[in-house]
This record gives structure tokens, C-alpha cells and sequence, in this order.
């Protein structure tokens, strides 16, 4: 059985930084590759930034450099250190998982305050 479960999240200031984790089972994690994507209130899900299982990162536009992915396959785990925060980075940040088939985490809130 697949389990993808984040962790990290919580309340944080604006300009502050937070780390989510995301800890992988049930999956052959090095030859996935691994993405976060966040929801916000209105439902829209969108990219936040991925990795291959070659090591070759993605970010979704708004990152412009705040944002940085990584994973360690000996650990099972992907990473997303996040800097200078901003109230419009609020929402429920997901893991995913995908390569022959793509799986989800349960999501870890973050919320940014002014």
C-alpha cells in the first residue's frame, strides 16, 4: 500500500520560512518523480515545484527563487524549503508521487499571516 505523508506545515509570519517533508512507502521512490502542489481557498490546485528521478527540478511561476526542492532517495523523502512567505502562499500543500501511476498525500495546511 502506497502512503505519501507530509509534514511541516503550519502558521508562520510573513517573510518567514517553513520546510515541509514528505516521507514516501509502498513506492519504488527513485524512479518517481516527486512534485508539491498547493490548493488554495477557491479549490485550484497548482504546481509549486516537482523533481525527476533524475534529479531535474521544476518551479511554478510564482516561486521566482523563494522556493527549493529536493529528495533523498535514501530517506524515501522529497523536501520543499520555503523563504520569505507572503499571505498569497496560504493553502494546503500536497505531495505527489508519479511515474507508471501518480499518487497523493493527505496535504499539510500552511498558512501565511500578515
Amino acid at each position: 500500500q502506497v502512503h505519501l505523508v507530509e509534514s511541516g506545515g503550519g502558521l508562520v509570519q510573513a517573510g518567514g520560512s517553513l520546510r515541509l517533508s514528505c516521507l514516501a512507502s509502498g513506492i519504488d521512490f527513485r524512479s518517481y518523480s516527486m512534485g508539491w502542489y498547493r490548493q488554495n481557498s477557491g479549490g485550484t490546485r497548482e504546481l509549486v515545484a516537482s523533481i525527476s528521478s533524475h534529479g531535474i527540478t521544476i518551479d511554478g511561476d510564482f516561486v521566482k527563487g523563494r522556493f527549493s526542492i529536493a529528495r533523498d532517495n535514501a530517506k524515501n523523502s522529497v523536501y520543499l524549503q520555503m523563504n520569505n512567505l507572503t499571505p498569497e502562499d496560504t493553502g494546503v500543500y500536497f505531495c505527489r508521487a508519479s511515474w507508471q501511476r501518480t499518487y497523493w498525500g493527505q496535504g499539510t495546511q500552511v498558512t501565511v499571516s500578515t
